[in-house]
């Protein structure tokens, strides 16, 4: 009998920290998978994006089996690590809480360049430059 596939779960989860405790055992808990199972192949992947917020597709499959996918981590966790800041602003156009550099941008592209809907590099870069923007950091040259 072949595996039929049962359920696509989306959740986020954080990166090399994930416990079978909620978000984890409360979007899986219920398709009846081994917990402790997931949870340990999410952190051997995760763990060098320790402590941000990590996009996880979970495919379920009849026998109780499942394929994990994880994507790159958010582009706000990635701008906030780059200009070493805990929260963005709470008032935007009045309050800058950083600044980042284009050459961050560039490398974040890097990181997340699977995951962006933008195909050329510049694209890429104003795109995250609208989301720094709209956190409360200048972006410089």
């Amino acid at each position: 009998m072949a595996k039929q596939l049962t359920a696509t779960v989306k959740f986020h989860a954080t990166g090399g920290k994930a416990t079978a405790a909620p978000p984890v055992g409360t979007a899986l808990g219920k398709y009846g998978l081994n917990l402790g199972q997931f949870v340990q192949q999410f952190n051997e992947r995760t763990k060098d994006s320790m402590g941000m917020r990590v996009p996880v597709v979970v495919k379920v499959y009849n026998d109780r089996s499942f394929e994990l996918e994880t994507k790159s981590p958010h582009s706000v966790d990635l701008l906030k690590q780059a200009a070493g800041i805990v929260k963005g602003s709470t008032h935007v156009p009045k309050e800058k809480v950083g600044s980042v550099t284009v050459d961050q941008l560039k490398e974040i592209v890097k990181t997340k360049q699977k995951d962006l809907n933008a195909y050329e590099l510049d694209h890429a870069v104003r795109v995250l430059a609208g989301t720094a923007r709209s956190m409360g950091l200048d972006v410089v040259e």
